[in-house]
């Protein structure tokens, strides 16, 4: 029983932190694949591309985590100071408007639309408390940050652990492009975007970040001769 309603916790936890998860493991991807590419260009030492990979792993994936605890703690904080200003009768309707994420332009349209109607007033603020958004739980986003970081990030160093650096290149290269086309369908997925457009985007984001470090550690390697 205990087993069951655990598990069912985690799933649920793992569902409502979808958003962070996707977020953590592109990070991680992209930007480890950028710094394993850019030592593996100009070293054959694998101990050297690992040294690298896993110590930037690490240091990305808690600072991540660190970054998605403030944030969810500030939403948090930011969520509770609006829900005590609609509930404070002297805060004006165009403040709370404001309060919900209406523009200021906005916010004045709409409560000089509605002045003098009570019925018309009573209604707008109806509308905006809505239902509830699910607040996230700091501890929560920060620890699914840190797995989805750092489970992503091992994808294009896992490679460079068992094979020769030169077939370990080319493996790593094609697992962490495979990698990136998922988690971009997964991005299309969450945000209803067109799913093609987010691949393509979100796998040339990594290209890219690729290029970049081979760039930057050529460019390093050759100044330094």
């Amino acid at each position: 029983m205990k087993i069951g309603s655990t598990l069912q916790r985690l799933r649920d936890s793992f569902i409502n932190s979808a958003g962070t998860v996707v977020f953590g493991m592109e990070d991680g991807t992209v930007s480890i694949f950028g710094l394993i590419f850019g030592v593996a260009a100009t070293t054959t030492s694998t101990k050297t591309v690992l040294i690298a990979g896993a110590s930037g792993a690490a240091a990305a994936a808690v600072s991540m985590m660190a970054g998605a605890y403030l944030d969810a703690e500030t939403t948090q904080d930011k969520s509770d100071a609006t829900a005590l200003a609609k509930g404070n009768p002297d805060i004006s309707l165009s403040s709370r408007l404001i309060g919900a994420g209406l523009t200021p332009q906005q916010s004045n349209a709409l409560a000089a639309a509605v002045q003098g109607d009570r019925n018309a007033a009573d209604g707008l603020l109806l509308a905006l408390k809505g239902a509830a958004n699910e607040r996230l739980n700091p501890f929560e986003q920060a620890f699914w940050m840190l797995f989805a970081d750092f489970l992503a990030a091992a994808v294009p160093i896992l490679p460079f652990v068992f094979l020769p650096i030169d077939r370990a290149r080319i493996v790593s290269g094609t697992v962490t492009v495979a990698l990136l086309a998922g988690l971009g369908i997964g991005r299309a997925q969450l945000g209803r975007r067109n799913v093609v457009r987010t691949v393509v985007e979100t796998v040339l984001m990594g290209i890219g970040a690729a290029l970049a470090g081979v760039a930057i550690g050529v460019l390093i390697n050759h100044s330094l001769v």
